[in-house]
């Protein structure tokens, strides 16, 4: 008996050719595709700085002690409106992610006299190269070009934080960006911005400031450290100076 006589005779239905189900599979997997993408969307999505979502300053929170930013590197006007601190480690890999946003701080509102942005060193135990990390940074600071090697240091981060002879490649990096390199190493041999650092480390300790990076918009700690919250948070801040 055919296949086909046989299906008639009993009832069985017809099974269905692969190629029936095809528009099915494509139709579900658009569907999936829109709802990860809404969900990113979503998720990333920045803040409004009026959003209620954003943090504040503790309740009766103090303002933050200004006499310490002598002992982190600073940029921006004296007089800026508002204040962007950061706590951070160069061998830290949150804070190396973390680069991106303070550098289009740096960008979009240092720059323009808006915003002064105040870096304090905070060099892990746990990390042996961010101790000369950022001694390295601080030593190309004295040739003017701090915030380079900053930028490099972090852009760089998995060529040196494993390194035995982080200074070797600073030093390279150093030469890179046009620097005196007797200079530089001098400065690298004789630990010369090592008590700097350590100033550093200690008004992070005195201010209970533990993990890295900890960013602060004037006295109000971020709770995502990125561009979405820090830019948010900078715009209220400012529209708050403003009025």
């Amino acid at each position: 008996m055919g296949e086909a006589k046989r299906r008639k005779q009993t009832g069985a239905p017809s099974p269905r050719s692969p190629q029936g189900r095809k528009p099915l599979i494509i139709l579900l997997a658009v569907v999936i595709a829109v709802v990860v993408v809404a969900g990113l969307y979503v998720a990333t999505k920045p803040p409004a700085p009026g959003s209620d979502d954003l943090p504040v300053a503790a309740p009766n929170a103090d303002e933050f002690p200004a006499m310490l930013d002598q002992f982190g590197v600073s940029v921006g006007p004296a007089d800026a409106p508002v204040v962007v601190r950061e706590f951070a480690d160069f061998q830290c890999p949150a804070c190396a992610t973390f680069a991106d946003a303070s550098k289009r701080l740096k960008d979009e509102y240092v720059s323009e006299g808006k915003v002064r942005f105040v870096y304090f060193d905070l060099p892990l135990r746990q990390h042996p190269n961010a101790m000369p990390a950022a001694q390295a940074a601080r030593c190309a600071g004295d040739q003017n070009q701090y915030w380079a090697m900053h930028d490099k240091l972090y852009a760089a981060q998995g060529e040196w934080s494993g390194s035995n002879d982080p200074a070797a490649t600073f030093t390279r990096y150093a030469s890179n960006l046009g620097l005196e390199e007797r200079r530089f190493r001098r400065c690298m041999d004789t630990e010369l911005h090592r008590e700097a650092v350590e100033q550093s480390f200690q008004v992070a300790m005195q201010l209970r400031v533990a993990s890295t990076p900890t960013v602060m918009v004037d006295n109000i700690p971020l709770t995502r450290p990125g561009w979405g919250q820090l830019s948010a948070v900078v715009e209220r801040e400012l529209a708050k100076a403003n009025n």
